[in-house]
């Protein structure tokens, strides 16, 4: 079988720990047989990230904006620990936040459902798409770790020199810590368009949820924006195809969802949209079977696992031991990129292959041959297979189907 050729690359960036492993045997298995890959490399393993002083995170940040498609490995953040561990000069910040401050943009994420695979959750019975706003708040805030009594102040000063606002934030009586957060009109403004576009497409109704009544400014802006880009652009739209816009509290949001069949967009801001969509792809069966894409309001793609580096399997795996690690999610990161950049480059036989590689994962779920997260999700005496021979079993699959 000749191998299917790309006219333009895809950038590829490398992770960490199993994930790393995972990343390598995929390409190995699933994607070099059958695939002329070309892409453009990354490392973005914490130690390289670490000799680079992270300007290889922007570097791949700024690729995806050259060629418009982007897939990426798991990375780790590092805490305290692991900088010890990693002997790190500094606690780098998240590559996924440095990424989408850099693209901005929305990131969507939903769940890959198979009838194998029941939500915890009885009533859903469709999937929910999680869009989490990608810029700023949390992930590029200003810390500082008060060392002892002092008054804290949160103050703004226009281009001219003029001191248009200040006030106390906190009279601290001894040690602590205080952070100071950001948003900008224009990111806000594209997360909505973004996710009632994208809500349009899917035709589903789309839900907002924020904390207004508590972060009166803050969380305030982004619903009277939401509010506004709905009544200017895409209220007749949605009237048009029966869809509903929702905007309520996120507490509220959280009973509504469990609660609710499925069916829907969910935007959340950036913190929000990290927890929710954990605790979405959870009761969904496995955070391995979870979809995630970064859309950026320039027609940029970065495609990627939802879940973390595996840590727990990695140190296993450096012991000898086989592991049962899900590669799902990170197969179907390569398959939507793969997928966009056939779309792009007007690649028919590229798009056919991500389609071919994507049922030739759900159809070994199906037959049986399934991870140990999917098995005990299950409840059946299928033995989990390690990953490597999980692997085995999707290309025999895919094999099949390209025959």
């Amino acid at each position: 079988m000749d191998k299917i050729k790309m006219t333009n690359p895809i950038v590829e960036m490398d992770g960490d720990e199993m994930t790393r492993v995972l990343w390598q045997w995929i390409k190995d298995e699933l994607l070099l047989p059958f695939v002329d890959l070309k892409t453009e490399y990354y490392d973005l393993g914490l130690p390289n990230r670490d000799a680079t002083n992270d300007q290889v995170t922007v570097d791949a940040a700024n690729a995806i904006r050259r060629h418009h498609v982007g897939v990426k490995c798991a990375t780790i953040t590092p805490n305290a620990k692991r900088m010890e561990e990693y002997n790190l000069h500094q606690m780098w910040k998240s590559p996924n936040g440095t990424i989408r401050a850099i693209l901005d943009g929305t990131v969507f994420r939903a769940p890959i459902l198979t009838p194998s695979i029941q939500p915890f959750v009885r009533t859903w019975k469709k999937p929910i798409t999680i869009a989490r706003h990608a810029f700023g708040d949390l992930y590029k805030a200003t810390e500082f770790q008060v060392p002892g009594k002092g008054k804290a102040e949160l103050c703004f000063t226009d281009d001219n020199g003029t001191e248009l606002f200040r006030n106390p934030v906190y009279e601290f009586g001894g040690p602590g810590v205080l952070q100071g957060m950001f948003n900008t009109d224009t990111s806000i403004t594209s997360f909505a368009r973004a996710c009632f576009q994208y809500a349009l497409d899917m035709k589903q109704d789309l839900w907002f949820a924020a904390k207004d009544t508590i972060s009166k400014q803050y969380d305030g802006r982004f619903r009277d924006i939401f509010q506004q880009v709905y009544e200017t652009e895409y209220k007749s739209r949605f009237e048009a195809l029966g869809l509903q816009y929702l905007y309520t509290l996120i507490d509220d949001a959280v009973a509504r969802v469990i609660r609710s069949e499925g069916g829907f967009v969910w935007a959340c801001k950036n913190y929000d949209g990290d927890v929710m969509s954990d605790m979405v792809s959870t009761a969904f069966g496995s955070l391995a079977m979870m979809t995630s894409v970064l859309v950026s309001p320039d027609g940029n793609y970065e495609y990627e696992a939802a879940h973390g580096t595996i840590t727990r399997h990695y140190y296993r795996y450096q012991q000898g031991e086989e592991v049962s690690s899900n590669p799902i999610a990170t197969i179907y990161a390569w398959t939507g990129a793969l997928c966009k950049r056939g779309e792009l480059d007007e690649n028919a036989a590229l798009v056919s292959f991500a389609g071919a590689l994507e049922a030739a994962c759900l159809d070994t779920i199906e037959s049986g041959t399934m991870t140990g997260d999917l098995a005990a999700v299950c409840g059946t005496d299928i033995p989990a297979a390690y990953s490597r021979s999980f692997l085995r079993a999707i290309r025999t699959r895919l094999e099949t189907i390209l025959a």
